[in-house]
């Protein structure tokens, strides 16, 4: 085989990606107004766009530079992306004025909102009670998912005496409300989304959510076959798969559009930018979306270690097969 025609490797291609970013940055940038960081807009970072991709809010608002959300949805604006995600009412007027979708809202639980989860009976209805409050919220916005949790494994998140609901008990609870709640879901027209998180981690709440039920991506995906919805699906979060069980193509080929609704990336282990110093390689994975007809989003949910906006850049080139 000729130079000409070596194969790109992972790393030229992401050196390829940061090569693109620095020259635009050294004097090809097109003019423009200022974007969320204070540098001239450059050419978009989505070109192709077959995938629908998204910022994730919290990273990028509580981490880096701190935007606030109108600089969150600049950058949104500047790179080409369809949206933000896990905003709720309040802040949608502000996206739409930017011409944003919100891809997918918080379940309108207090923060954590992952912790108190449909699996257990004591938090049970007032998860359920919010969350169809914002389903309802959703369908008359115009937005398209709703996310949700399993919740902890413990019986009461303020006595840890009290003992732990077994998986297959958490499963029996969550089946009940994840179909009490498809029917509003069905009804409306919006998707709620079982997410699942790795549970490695300890002391360290963006990294890892030790205690969390769902904390294997099988077990979720049980959960929603047995369910039995269109309106009841995966929160596919790329990180969390990789961080519990690994093969995320293969498991994005077994899961299939029937089961997965939603897709999370961002940096393995340390959910960081997603370069050259993490064990993934986002486009084949993005490949295999396409190969399944997956059509909804990807949201870009990594922690910003250095300059946010160039984070993105090179991310969202990289999910942009």
């Amino acid at each position: 085989m000729s130079d000409s025609k070596k194969p790109i490797s992972r790393r030229d291609m992401i050196k390829g990606s940061a090569a693109l970013s620095a020259s635009l940055a050294a004097g090809l940038s097109l003019p423009g107004t200022l974007s969320a960081s204070g540098a001239k807009k450059r050419v978009k970072a989505v070109q192709n766009d077959r995938i629908k991709q998204i910022l994730v809010s919290w990273p990028f608002m509580s981490f880096g530079e701190n935007w606030n959300l109108e600089q969150l949805c600049q950058a949104a604006v500047d790179l080409g992306c369809h949206g933000i995600e896990l905003v709720g009412p309040d802040e949608w007027p502000t996206m739409q004025e930017y011409g944003l979708i919100c891809g997918m809202s918080v379940n309108g639980m207090p923060d954590p909102p992952f912790e108190k989860g449909l699996n257990n009976p004591l938090y049970r209805d007032e998860v359920i009670a919010k969350t169809k409050q914002r389903i309802q919220e959703c369908a008359d916005a115009g937005v398209p998912n709703v996310i949700a949790f399993t919740g902890f494994k413990y019986r009461d998140l303020d006595n840890p005496d009290a003992g732990v609901i077994s998986p297959d008990e958490g499963a029996v609870y969550t089946i009940e409300g994840l179909k009490e709640l498809a029917l509003d879901a069905e009804r409306l027209g919006v998707t709620v989304c079982l997410e699942h998180l790795n549970s490695r981690y300890e002391n360290d709440d963006y990294r890892g959510h030790p205690g969390y039920q769902g904390d294997d991506i099988d077990y979720c995906a049980d959960i929603i076959r047995r369910v039995g919805s269109p309106n009841v699906k995966l929160l596919f979060d790329i990180y969390h798969v990789q961080m519990m069980n690994g093969d995320v193509i293969a498991r994005i080929h077994e899961y299939g559009t029937d089961l997965i609704g939603h897709i999370h990336t961002a940096g393995v282990p340390h959910r960081r930018e997603l370069d050259d110093k993490q064990e993934l390689f986002y486009p084949p994975i993005m490949e295999a979306l396409l190969e399944i007809g997956y059509e909804g989003y990807v949201g870009q949910e990594f922690i910003p270690t250095r300059d946010p906006m160039e984070g993105l850049r090179e991310a969202i080139e990289l999910c942009d097969v």
